[in-house]
């Protein structure tokens, strides 16, 4: 599943470095909430030229005068919003609360109860750690698994989803894992930065030890990273595992085991509720390398690891210095977010993950009216009918290979604003006043529901977010792209705004997630969802010359001092961003119906176009979390994504740059896929 995550926001007559438009000028009022059109023309710095940084000219103010909050690793629009999602659920929670009979009510109410969490200690998960501090090798597989139900990680992943060549049918997948930081690269990166948080690394899991009043803290916390860091070189790189074609190798258990004896898979798998004779191992050297370190491991590291995870995942429903802590490596060191953020908003998380339908229908009901559902859906048919006249004019694509192109667009399921039904939460028990239990038994419940998809029909009508997340994903197994209510508000998205702006924002989002099922990877799915070769070997040897001008493109960009954009880790996005604007612009065009777009305060349409893509993506980092990210995200980072306008003819003739600026290419250096 592919995702956007990443991303408010002079009446001027003029544009620096722009030549004057030749139509009528005209200032038009719309009762759009940004600007006079739909952007906010407050946050640009026109000394800036569109040609030397897009992101800054469009973006520049808005990034000089809005500070990063406090209790965020970041901030843009998709931060805002994020904010005006938790407020507006925060109401219904509150409101849920006062109801002794609401399931969320008591969630909410019982998560928010600090000082009862705090009065009881360490005593409800005194009994899990006990039984992890009893385990022997013989145990292992089974404790590992019973963590796994809960939620919590140990040395594998294990999951249920389609089968990438049987997509009708659900498999068991397992990966790898064994981290407790977000990329190998932590362990055995040699910058100065990375060796710091390795080292804070290790002092957080000795405070964590310390807290839980265990001994020797400091060498049983450099025993767990020194294991941690084998498993580290054993690890597929980000890149390596974001190949579909790479991560399917289906196997027997029987196989499974003969590759990595070091770990009893039958047991394990067993105590998942997965009892499989089949399944697909995304890593395959690497679970067999993880297998042969856990064999060897002292069973002491073994168990520390277990209850490190276990104290980290349940840190908010223990006192608060295991809060506190938790938050010091993984928001502070890790993200670089001064304060955490306020109880109220992590309780709007936890019920949310913990009953996220439940949450869903309230509010979908109140804050998602059906006429922006129609708008919206009015924008995605158009955005599918430039992506169809896109494939025909393409000149690298065999005609063969377009004809299942076409047949691939026309079996899309658009996803707009919340699922066709909800899910039943009658088998979850919340308890009033027992944080720690409502939170195990809501990640068991999620296991279960999880699992208990193996041997059922496609249950096609799922969805992998709630109405109240900020993103927009495609989904290549079930050929659909999905948008939740939150991401259709400005400035994505506003049917008061000028469509120019509305084309560049959701539009281009939209167009995003659908090209994403013709990226590096979704490509390889076919209209049924099934991964397997539908392309011919000249159209894959075409479309792979020009990905490389593009990972080139993104390997140059260099965010931080000696740390560059990963061009392939950022591949499938890369292409999205690209083929999703080219799409939209199109789209927009249509939609004129052959009709000149007005200029509005001195802008042309193809000029609002390409301000209403580069508002979407403001967004401020902090500098670890931006080194984080070009660690571990397969999104550029916003300045990049938009500049990805360099490469759009129309782009030039809207803002006329001129050779020797940053962004300017020559027409046969610009990448153009779609």
């Amino acid at each position: 599943m592919k995702s956007l995550i990443a991303a408010s926001l002079l009446a001027a007559t003029a544009i620096a470095g722009v030549t004057a438009a030749t139509s009528q000028t005209s200032t038009k009022t719309t009762g759009a909430q940004y600007g006079t059109f739909g952007f906010d023309e407050k946050g640009m710095d026109r000394a800036v030229q569109p040609g030397d940084n897009f992101y800054a000219y469009a973006n520049g103010t808005w990034a000089k005068t809005t500070p990063i909050p406090a209790d965020n690793a970041n901030y843009g629009a998709f931060n805002f919003l994020s904010d005006l999602s938790e407020s507006r659920t925060r109401g219904i929670l509150d409101t849920a609360a006062k109801d002794p009979n609401s399931k969320i009510g008591r969630a909410y109410a019982t998560f928010l109860d600090r000082p009862a969490i705090d009065a009881k200690g360490l005593a409800p998960i005194q009994p899990w750690l006990a039984k992890v501090k009893g385990a022997t090798r013989a145990t292992y597989p089974a404790l590992v698994a019973e963590a796994s139900r809960a939620g919590i990680r140990g040395p594998f992943g294990a999951y249920v989803g389609q089968d990438d060549k049987q997509p009708e049918i659900y498999a068991l997948s397992l990966s790898q894992a064994g981290l407790g930081m977000p990329d190998r690269d932590y362990y055995l990166g040699t910058d100065a930065k990375l060796v710091e948080t390795k080292a804070a690394y290790q002092a957080h899991l000795a405070k964590l030890l310390t807290l839980a009043g265990e001994p020797n803290a400091a060498a049983r916390a450099a025993a767990l990273v020194a294991f941690e860091t084998e498993i580290a070189r054993v690890s597929w790189t980000r890149i390596d595992s974001r190949d579909a074609t790479k991560t399917y190798n289906k196997m027997s258990v029987a196989d499974l085991t003969r590759a990595a004896p070091g770990f009893d898979f039958a047991t394990y798998f067993k105590g998942i509720g997965t009892p499989v004779d089949t399944l697909i191992v995304a890593q395959p050297t690497a679970v067999t390398g993880i297998a042969k370190l856990v064999a060897a491991a002292p069973i002491g590291v073994l168990q520390d690891q277990l209850m490190l995870r276990s104290l980290d995942q349940y840190a908010d429903v223990l006192p608060k210095a295991f809060d506190d802590e938790q938050f010091a490596f993984a928001g502070t060191v890790l993200s670089g977010t001064p304060e955490q953020e306020a109880r109220w908003k992590r309780g709007v998380q936890f019920t949310s993950d913990a009953l996220g339908d439940e949450v869903s229908k309230l509010y979908v009901a109140q804050y998602f009216p059906p006429e922006t559902k129609a708008a919206a859906d009015t924008l995605v048919k158009n955005v599918l009918a430039a992506m169809g006249k896109r494939i025909d004019t393409l000149e690298w694509m065999a005609p063969e290979t377009k004809v299942k192109a076409h047949a691939k667009l026309a079996a899309f399921t658009p996803k707009i604003g919340y699922p066709s039904q909800w899910k039943s939460y009658d088998a979850l028990t919340i308890t009033k006043g027992d944080a720690f239990g409502n939170s195990w038994r809501a990640n068991e419940w999620a296991h279960q529901d999880n699992v208990g998809h193996l041997g059922k029909p496609l249950q096609r009508w799922e969805w992998g977010m709630t109405p109240m997340t900020v993103n927009a994903y495609a989904n290549f197994g079930m050929v659909e792209i999905v948008f939740p209510a939150a991401i259709l508000q400005p400035p994505f998205f506003d049917p008061k705004a000028d469509p120019a702006v509305n084309y560049g924002g959701i539009g281009a989002v939209i167009g995003h997630e659908l090209s994403h099922h013709f990226d590096d990877q979704g490509a390889k799915y076919d209209a049924k969802g099934q991964l397997t070769d539908w392309w011919t070997p000249k159209d894959v040897a075409n479309f792979n010359a020009l990905t490389g001008k593009l990972g080139a493109q993104y390997d140059a960009y260099e965010p931080l001092p000696g740390l560059h954009v990963k061009g392939q880790l950022t591949m499938g996005e890369n292409i999205a961003d690209l083929a999703g604007l080219t799409v939209a612009y199109d789209a927009y065009h249509a939609a004129l119906g052959g009709k000149a777009a007005p200029v509005i305060d001195g802008f042309s349409g193809d000029q609002r176009f390409y301000l209403g893509w580069a508002q979407v993506w403001r967004r401020s980092y902090r500098e670890a979390n931006l080194r984080q990210r070009l660690l571990t995200d397969p999104h550029s980072p916003s300045e990049q994504r938009a500049s990805v306008v360099r490469n759009l003819d129309p782009w030039y003739a809207a803002y006329k740059p001129t050779p020797g600026q940053k962004l300017f290419l020559t027409p046969d250096q610009r990448v153009r896929i779609w």
